[in-house]
């Protein structure tokens, strides 16, 4: 099964938030452990970057990234993708280039906290909560 993972998941888990980093972590375990194929969209590395490093932390930030590309693939996006991404019914332009990314990469979900952002989304979304509910076979406790 393919996921894509939008840039909110790593941020919960490169932060830490409560209560949201707990099934985040658990969905990039498994991603590790090769439980499922995961991919993010391009744009993520930047956007998660730009929102979780500072002068302190960029060292942090990208020995996550670092990490996360040892198991989570880049979504294969073309000019195509991002014209696709453009004419979906989706407000959020960020959203539709995760949809885009989704769809290039056979994704099957897109996970993510904000599912009210993809209700029109031809790939459905769920959150890591429900996701970890829902496939509960894929992650060893």
């Amino acid at each position: 099964m393919n996921l894509l993972i939008d840039t909110d998941v790593l941020i919960d888990v490169a932060l830490n938030r409560a209560p949201y980093a707990r099934h985040s972590s658990r969905i990039l375990d498994a991603a590790q452990q090769r439980r499922f194929e995961a991919f993010i969209a391009w744009h993520s590395i930047a956007n998660f970057y730009y929102l979780v490093s500072s002068p302190k932390s960029n060292k942090a930030a990208k020995e996550f990234i670092r990490e996360l590309l040892t198991f989570v693939n880049i979504a294969p996006t073309r000019t195509e993708d991002a014209v696709y991404a453009l004419n979906l019914p989706i407000s959020d332009f960020e959203d539709a280039l995760q949809i885009a990314a989704a769809k290039v990469s056979g994704a099957r979900l897109i996970i993510t906290r904000n599912v009210k952002h993809f209700k029109k989304s031809p790939i459905p979304a769920l959150t890591p909560r429900d996701f970890c509910e829902q496939h509960s076979d894929l992650f060893s406790d």
